[in-house]
């Protein structure tokens, strides 16, 4: 496919591995941030391409999978009135709350809506005027522009029958918090490139500097991913800890302000709880206070709900790269993606999505034969 094959070139990729091979001298943890990262890594075999030295552990980067339990149960509180069109990403359908799922709420006579885009519940809105209709505004800063959109629309036109249940989470507090625990063991980061096509990468050079740790703002292609592991290694190997970007094709460091002025209009950084983590101090949006007519925790009353994960998931360190799917006693048997135990299992760009889809539960960890590349495999 034109513009594409040639981030999936095999004879390139052989040739990045064999640089990473060349320079590496000694043992080192990568973590890359995003989901859609983390799915063609595996998808692809890359981890298993580079050398013994170079570890990959995933991150918190898939936001289905790190919106926090009790939001879900908000979700799933609201979703349940009779007065209320619920909408939301199909994504977050079959996401456990500490009982139910969306999926089964719509099964049983809830009126839960897939929408492809926060505007359409707008047109629903207005077509519905006797009904309280919510989106669920999920996702990192990815997402916070269209949906902050739909918020600025319906304060503008005087919508009051729609409102937003507002989870949005933060790429740069949830590094910072990854690299402050005692459990931490990652060296440098892949940073998000969708992420910062709208938010630039001027946030993690700060980072950076303060802990001592490179950061390459990475595409998702192999050819990205492997380039981007190469430009990371070569800062280890010679001391270095710095933001560059891989990705200048989408990503500048000052990314779009105009996205970024009409995020900032409608929400606020606050705290947020992040599934399987905890809470991370200012590592979210909430509404600001001149658009609370559209809050739907404020409208609907669910600010405290008791909430309980799973005893024998393992998701949370899963999130913060201490453990891997595979590590999980439960993984491939007592959850799996016809019955999942926790949200990395659920969404497509959860780790435990991604090494169940593509057999890593069929198999342990093992390096490439010699001479067939996973890359080959796959392609």
């Amino acid at each position: 496919m034109k513009y594409l094959d040639e981030y999936r070139d095999e004879a390139l990729a052989g040739k990045i591995v064999d640089e990473i091979k060349r320079i590496v001298t000694r043992p080192w943890v990568l973590m890359e941030v995003c989901g859609g990262q983390t799915h063609s890594i595996v998808k692809y075999g890359i981890d298993r391409l580079l050398p013994k030295e170079v570890e990959l552990v995933h991150g918190p980067g898939c936001p289905v999978c790190v919106t926090s339990l009790e939001m879900i149960d908000k979700a799933l509180a609201i979703a349940r009135r009779p007065d209320v069109i619920f909408c939301s990403f199909g994504d977050m359908l079959r996401v456990p709350g500490s009982k139910d799922d969306l999926l089964i709420l719509k099964s049983r006579g809830a009126d839960v809506r897939v929408v492809y885009s926060p505007i359409d519940c707008l047109k629903i809105a207005r077509a519905n005027r006797h009904k309280k209709v919510v989106f669920f505004a999920i996702g990192f800063e990815t997402t916070a522009p269209a949906n902050a959109m739909s918020v600025w629309q319906a304060h503008q036109q005087g919508l009051k029958n729609y409102s937003v249940l507002v989870s949005h989470v933060l790429v740069p507090p949830a590094i910072a918090s990854i690299l402050q625990s005692p459990l931490n063991r990652v060296q440098g980061f892949l940073g998000p490139g969708h992420v910062c096509t709208v938010m630039g990468y001027r946030e993690y050079e700060p980072i950076a500097a303060r802990y001592k740790v490179p950061i390459v703002i990475t595409g998702f292609e192999p050819i990205d991913i492997l380039e981007g592991t190469l430009m990371i290694i070569r800062q280890l190997e010679a001391g270095k800890a710095e933001v560059e970007n891989q990705y200048p094709r989408v990503v500048s460091r000052d990314g779009n302000r105009t996205a970024q002025d009409l995020v900032n209009k409608v929400f606020e950084v606050g705290d947020r709880k992040w599934r399987g983590v905890g809470s991370i101090p200012k590592s979210g949006y909430k509404l600001r206070y001149e658009m609370r007519d559209h809050d739907a925790e404020r409208i609907f009353d669910v600010r405290e709900i008791d909430t309980k994960e799973p005893e024998i998931c393992i998701s949370g360190l899963v999130l913060r790269g201490v453990k891997k799917p595979h590590d999980c006693p439960a993984f491939g048997t007592l959850c799996n993606p016809e019955h999942p135990l926790g949200a990395t299992m659920v969404s497509a760009e959860g780790a435990c999505a991604a090494y169940y889809a593509y057999g890593r539960h069929l198999q342990k960890p093992a390096a490439s034969p010699d001479g067939e590349t996973a890359l080959a495999k796959a392609s």
